[in-house]
């Protein structure tokens, strides 16, 4: 990993968490290729990105997005939105993350979308992450890890994780288990220290019934723009 100042780093006074989201929002489109489509995530941090990326939708043919929140978005600032089927390779992915290591390794999923994230991301040549200082840790595992499960698996799949020394339960909204965007359930894991991030993601995604495991080791990022009480500082991995 190595660490450099971006030439929008070191203000007067610190920032508040929002501003934070705002600049390495505006900071990822020195990314964004001119004349091309663009992957875009979803969350908070993403959503500043979308709105900075709409200063410049006519220098771009559009985006992939990987949620029906990201889409909306994007339509209602005049962006348009391609199905991924599409699209056979994207330049660049912009997202947020959870957390995220010195090697570029991450645990996404906190929006529900890590579904649709992994698979924009699988077509992006390169993945920036935008994300404010505190989602970088020396070991995955502090923030809760989402797994979109099939329902009818999800007590097995809960069993699978105590096993491994994880507590899992069932995310809900509004007392019921929330349903993703693909019509599954998302079970949040706690309690693991995940040092071994890539034979980690192999194993879980191979058990019946994970659809898809908020570990994002095989599509890591090639770059964090990392909003700090200074400004953003961007990691290369």
């Amino acid at each position: 990993m190595t660490l450099s100042n971006s030439p929008a780093a070191a203000p007067a006074t610190p920032l508040t968490q929002d501003q934070l989201k705002t600049l390495v929002g505006q900071a990822a489109l020195q990314y964004v290729v001119p004349g091309e489509i663009v992957g875009v995530g979803t969350g908070s941090t993403v959503n500043k990105f979308i709105d900075a990326l709409a200063t410049m939708k006519d220098q771009i043919k559009g985006a992939v997005s990987s949620s029906v929140a990201s889409t909306e978005r994007l339509l209602a600032l005049g962006i348009p939105v391609f199905d991924s089927n599409d699209v056979p390779r994207l330049s660049v992915y912009i997202d947020g993350a959870d957390e995220i290591d010195g090697k570029g390794h991450m645990v996404k999923g906190g929006g529900a979308a890590l579904t649709r994230e992994k698979i924009v991301a699988a077509q992006s040549d390169r993945f920036v992450c935008i994300a404010d200082e505190s989602k970088l840790v020396q070991t995955l595992g502090a923030f809760p890890l989402p797994v979109e499960v099939i329902p009818m698996a999800t007590q097995r799949v809960i069993a699978q994780f105590a096993a491994k020394g994880g507590v899992a339960k069932v995310r809900l909204k509004d007392g019921k288990p929330l349903v993703t965007d693909n019509g599954q359930v998302i079970v949040d894991v706690t309690g693991l220290q995940i040092t071994d991030p890539v034979a980690f993601e192999a194993e879980v995604s191979q058990w019946p019934g994970v659809v898809t495991v908020g570990v994002f080791a095989f599509q890591r990022a090639q770059v964090c723009l990392l909003g700090t009480a200074s400004g953003v500082k961007t990691l290369t991995f």
